[in-house]
Protein backbone atom coordinates (compact mmCIF):
# COMPACT_ATOMS: atom_id res chain seq x y z
CA UNK A 1 0.00 0.00 0.00
CA UNK A 2 1.36 3.36 -0.75
CA UNK A 3 0.07 6.65 0.64
CA UNK A 4 0.67 10.40 -0.52
CA UNK A 5 1.04 12.23 2.70
CA UNK A 6 -0.12 15.73 0.82
CA UNK A 7 -1.77 15.18 -2.71
CA UNK A 8 -3.09 19.04 -4.22
CA UNK A 9 -3.89 19.36 -8.20
CA UNK A 10 -2.58 23.07 -7.52
CA UNK A 11 0.62 23.09 -5.55
CA UNK A 12 0.26 26.87 -5.18
CA UNK A 13 -3.56 26.85 -3.70
CA UNK A 14 -2.93 27.86 -0.17
CA UNK A 15 -2.44 24.49 2.72
CA UNK A 16 -5.15 26.66 4.48
CA UNK A 17 -8.04 24.80 2.32
CA UNK A 18 -7.55 21.67 3.36
CA UNK A 19 -9.34 18.25 3.67
CA UNK A 20 -9.00 14.30 4.04
CA UNK A 21 -9.61 11.12 2.42
CA UNK A 22 -8.94 7.63 2.84
CA UNK A 23 -9.80 4.70 0.55
CA UNK A 24 -10.98 1.47 1.39
CA UNK A 25 -11.56 -1.82 -0.39
CA UNK A 26 -14.80 -3.25 0.81
CA UNK A 27 -15.44 -4.77 -2.74
CA UNK A 28 -16.31 -9.06 -1.77
CA UNK A 29 -14.34 -10.39 -4.92
CA UNK A 30 -12.45 -7.39 -6.46
CA UNK A 31 -8.29 -7.88 -6.65
CA UNK A 32 -6.03 -5.82 -5.09
CA UNK A 33 -6.09 -2.64 -6.70
CA UNK A 34 -3.91 0.39 -7.54
CA UNK A 35 -5.61 4.04 -7.00
CA UNK A 36 -5.22 7.12 -9.08
CA UNK A 37 -6.51 10.64 -8.15
CA UNK A 38 -6.71 12.72 -11.23
CA UNK A 39 -3.72 10.20 -12.78
CA UNK A 40 -1.77 10.47 -9.54
CA UNK A 41 -1.21 7.02 -7.59
CA UNK A 42 -2.44 7.21 -3.79
CA UNK A 43 -2.71 3.34 -3.12
CA UNK A 44 -1.03 0.87 -4.68
CA UNK A 45 -1.63 -2.61 -4.17
CA UNK A 46 -4.50 -2.11 -1.78
CA UNK A 47 -6.37 -5.33 -0.84
CA UNK A 48 -10.02 -6.33 0.33
CA UNK A 49 -10.91 -4.84 3.90
CA UNK A 50 -7.92 -2.57 3.78
CA UNK A 51 -7.67 1.16 4.01
CA UNK A 52 -5.62 3.76 3.26
CA UNK A 53 -4.20 6.11 5.68
CA UNK A 54 -6.26 9.50 5.44
CA UNK A 55 -4.80 11.49 2.95
CA UNK A 56 -4.51 15.63 2.72
CA UNK A 57 -6.63 16.98 -0.56
CA UNK A 58 -7.22 20.50 -1.36
CA UNK A 59 -11.10 20.59 -1.47
CA UNK A 60 -11.74 20.20 -5.63
CA UNK A 61 -13.47 17.81 -8.04
CA UNK A 62 -11.37 14.77 -8.51
CA UNK A 63 -10.90 12.06 -11.09
CA UNK A 64 -10.78 8.40 -9.46
CA UNK A 65 -9.35 5.53 -11.45
CA UNK A 66 -9.23 2.09 -10.02
CA UNK A 67 -7.21 -1.08 -11.26
CA UNK A 68 -6.60 -4.27 -10.67
CA UNK A 69 -3.23 -4.00 -9.19
CA UNK A 70 0.05 -4.17 -12.06
CA UNK A 71 -2.63 -2.98 -14.83
CA UNK A 72 -2.97 0.61 -15.76
CA UNK A 73 -4.97 0.01 -18.89
CA UNK A 74 -8.35 -0.78 -18.11
CA UNK A 75 -9.74 0.52 -15.00
CA UNK A 76 -12.30 -1.15 -13.11
CA UNK A 77 -13.43 2.42 -11.56
CA UNK A 78 -13.62 5.73 -13.20
CA UNK A 79 -15.81 8.54 -11.96
CA UNK A 80 -15.55 11.75 -10.61
CA UNK A 81 -15.26 12.91 -6.74
CA UNK A 82 -16.13 16.03 -5.10
CA UNK A 83 -14.41 17.09 -2.21
CA UNK A 84 -15.30 20.25 -0.40
CA UNK A 85 -13.57 22.24 2.09
CA UNK A 86 -12.49 20.58 5.74
CA UNK A 87 -14.35 17.50 5.20
CA UNK A 88 -13.20 14.21 6.11
CA UNK A 89 -14.23 11.26 3.63
CA UNK A 90 -14.21 7.54 3.03
CA UNK A 91 -14.14 6.67 -0.10
CA UNK A 92 -14.92 2.93 -0.28
CA UNK A 93 -14.94 0.29 -3.53
CA UNK A 94 -18.03 -1.73 -2.74
CA UNK A 95 -20.02 -4.24 -4.81
CA UNK A 96 -19.08 -7.55 -6.92
CA UNK A 97 -16.42 -6.72 -9.31
CA UNK A 98 -19.49 -6.67 -12.55
CA UNK A 99 -20.83 -3.48 -10.43
CA UNK A 100 -18.12 -1.78 -8.84
CA UNK A 101 -18.47 1.80 -7.84
CA UNK A 102 -17.49 4.59 -5.33
CA UNK A 103 -19.25 5.18 -1.97
CA UNK A 104 -18.54 8.17 -0.04
CA UNK A 105 -18.91 8.33 3.11
CA UNK A 106 -18.23 11.88 5.39
CA UNK A 107 -16.95 11.91 9.37
CA UNK A 108 -19.12 14.94 10.14
CA UNK A 109 -17.13 16.98 12.81
CA UNK A 110 -20.16 16.13 15.65
CA UNK A 111 -19.40 16.98 19.09
CA UNK A 112 -18.64 14.36 21.53
CA UNK A 113 -19.46 13.99 25.28
CA UNK A 114 -16.05 13.55 27.19
CA UNK A 115 -15.26 10.11 27.83
CA UNK A 116 -18.51 8.56 25.46
CA UNK A 117 -17.98 7.02 22.22
CA UNK A 118 -19.83 7.62 18.84
CA UNK A 119 -20.32 4.44 17.24
CA UNK A 120 -22.26 4.29 13.60
CA UNK A 121 -22.77 1.13 11.42
CA UNK A 122 -22.40 1.33 7.46
CA UNK A 123 -24.02 -1.30 5.27
CA UNK A 124 -21.73 -2.50 2.13
CA UNK A 125 -22.56 -6.21 1.74
CA UNK A 126 -24.14 -6.15 -2.10
CA UNK A 127 -26.39 -9.41 -0.79
CA UNK A 128 -27.13 -8.71 2.48
CA UNK A 129 -31.05 -7.83 3.59
CA UNK A 130 -31.59 -4.62 5.57
CA UNK A 131 -30.31 -5.46 9.08
CA UNK A 132 -31.08 -4.58 12.51
CA UNK A 133 -28.01 -4.34 14.93
CA UNK A 134 -27.64 -3.90 18.32
CA UNK A 135 -24.97 -3.50 21.00
CA UNK A 136 -25.24 -3.84 24.97
CA UNK A 137 -28.13 -6.32 25.34
CA UNK A 138 -29.90 -4.37 22.87
CA UNK A 139 -29.91 -0.60 24.72
CA UNK A 140 -28.26 0.69 20.80
CA UNK A 141 -30.06 -0.36 18.05
CA UNK A 142 -29.49 0.29 14.24
CA UNK A 143 -32.89 -0.84 12.81
CA UNK A 144 -33.66 -1.11 8.97
CA UNK A 145 -29.99 -0.67 7.70
CA UNK A 146 -30.33 -1.06 4.13
CA UNK A 147 -27.30 -1.56 1.78
CA UNK A 148 -25.41 1.20 0.96
CA UNK A 149 -26.53 3.26 3.99
CA UNK A 150 -24.94 5.10 6.26
CA UNK A 151 -26.50 5.30 10.31
CA UNK A 152 -26.27 8.51 12.23
CA UNK A 153 -23.49 7.98 15.47
CA UNK A 154 -25.16 6.97 18.52
CA UNK A 155 -23.22 7.64 21.85
CA UNK A 156 -22.34 4.68 23.79
CA UNK A 157 -19.77 4.23 26.80
CA UNK A 158 -16.84 2.83 26.39
CA UNK A 159 -16.01 -0.73 26.70
CA UNK A 160 -16.03 -3.84 25.17
CA UNK A 161 -18.70 -5.02 23.17
CA UNK A 162 -20.47 -7.74 21.45
CA UNK A 163 -22.37 -6.70 17.98
CA UNK A 164 -25.49 -9.35 16.84
CA UNK A 165 -26.63 -7.92 13.67
CA UNK A 166 -30.54 -9.47 12.29
CA UNK A 167 -32.18 -9.91 9.20
CA UNK A 168 -34.88 -6.64 9.52
CA UNK A 169 -37.61 -9.06 7.69
CA UNK A 170 -37.19 -11.94 9.26
CA UNK A 171 -35.29 -11.61 12.13
CA UNK A 172 -33.11 -14.34 11.64
CA UNK A 173 -29.49 -13.87 12.97
CA UNK A 174 -27.23 -13.36 10.27
CA UNK A 175 -23.71 -11.98 12.43
CA UNK A 176 -22.23 -12.27 15.56
CA UNK A 177 -18.81 -10.05 16.51
CA UNK A 178 -17.67 -10.27 20.12
CA UNK A 179 -14.98 -8.37 21.45
CA UNK A 180 -15.74 -4.84 19.79
CA UNK A 181 -13.51 -2.77 21.95
CA UNK A 182 -14.45 1.30 22.10
CA UNK A 183 -11.88 3.32 23.28
CA UNK A 184 -13.29 6.88 25.04
CA UNK A 185 -13.40 10.16 23.54
CA UNK A 186 -13.03 8.45 19.93
CA UNK A 187 -15.43 8.07 16.66
CA UNK A 188 -16.00 4.02 15.27
CA UNK A 189 -17.80 2.72 12.27
CA UNK A 190 -19.10 -0.68 12.13
CA UNK A 191 -18.48 -1.71 8.23
CA UNK A 192 -20.46 -4.62 7.45
CA UNK A 193 -19.29 -6.02 4.37
CA UNK A 194 -18.44 -9.22 2.70
CA UNK A 195 -20.74 -11.64 1.25
CA UNK A 196 -24.16 -13.40 3.50
CA UNK A 197 -24.03 -15.90 0.49
CA UNK A 198 -20.90 -16.63 -0.62
CA UNK A 199 -17.34 -16.11 -0.36
CA UNK A 200 -15.78 -14.17 1.67
CA UNK A 201 -18.39 -14.75 4.64
CA UNK A 202 -20.35 -11.58 6.10
CA UNK A 203 -18.05 -9.87 8.30
CA UNK A 204 -16.97 -6.06 9.92
CA UNK A 205 -13.90 -4.07 10.16
CA UNK A 206 -14.10 -1.36 12.56
CA UNK A 207 -11.93 1.36 11.98
CA UNK A 208 -10.98 4.75 13.84
CA UNK A 209 -12.77 7.32 11.89
CA UNK A 210 -10.97 10.48 10.86
CA UNK A 211 -12.59 12.82 13.10
CA UNK A 212 -11.77 11.59 16.22
CA UNK A 213 -8.40 13.13 15.73
CA UNK A 214 -8.05 15.12 12.48
CA UNK A 215 -9.45 18.81 14.08
CA UNK A 216 -9.55 22.10 10.99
Amino acid sequence: MFNCPYFTPNNFRSLEETSYIRIFHASPNAPAVDVYLNDRLVARNLKYRDFTEYLKVTPNNYNVKVYPTGNSTTPIINTSLSVGKNQILTAAAIGLLDNISIKVIEDPPVPIEQGSVMLRVAHLSPDAPRINASLANGNIKFDNVDYMEVTNYQKISPGLYTMEAEAADTGDLVLIVPNILLRSDKFYTIYIIGLASGTPSLQVVIPLDGNSYIKF
